[in-house]
C-alpha cells in the first residue's frame, strides 16, 4: 500500500531516541520521552491559495526534521507507527 498525504501535510517516521545517556545509564522504556526527530516519508503537493495557485512544500522525502512535542496525528500504516502533520508543525530540517 502506498500513501500520499494531501495538501500541506507530511508523513513522518520517528527516529528512535538513544536508550543510554552519555554517562552510560540505560533509560527504561517507561521513562523515555517520545523523540522529536523524524524522517519525512512522503509529502503532499502543497497548499492551495484562494486563487487556485499551489505553493509547493519546502520538505521532501528523506529530510531529517525536528517537530514539536505534541505535533501531528499518530497513524498505523502497514504495522508501523507514523505521524501525519502539517508542514507548519515542522520546526526545522537537520543538516
Amino acid at each position: 500500500m502506498t500513501f500520499r498525504p494531501l495538501h500541506d501535510r507530511v508523513l513522518v517516521r520517528r527516529i528512535e531516541a538513544a536508550e543510554k545517556t552519555a554517562g552510560g545509564i540505560i533509560i527504561p522504556d517507561t521513562a523515555q520521552e517520545k523523540p522529536q526527530e523524524g524522517e519525512v516519508i512522503s509529502t503532499g503537493n502543497g497548499s492551495r491559495a484562494e486563487d487556485g495557485t499551489v505553493t509547493p512544500l519546502d520538505l521532501k522525502a528523506g529530510d531529517k526534521i525536528l517537530f514539536g512535542k505534541w505535533s501531528g496525528s499518530e497513524v498505523k500504516l502497514n504495522g508501523e507507527d507514523l505521524l501525519i502533520m502539517k508542514e507548519s508543525d515542522v520546526l526545522g530540517v537537520l543538516a
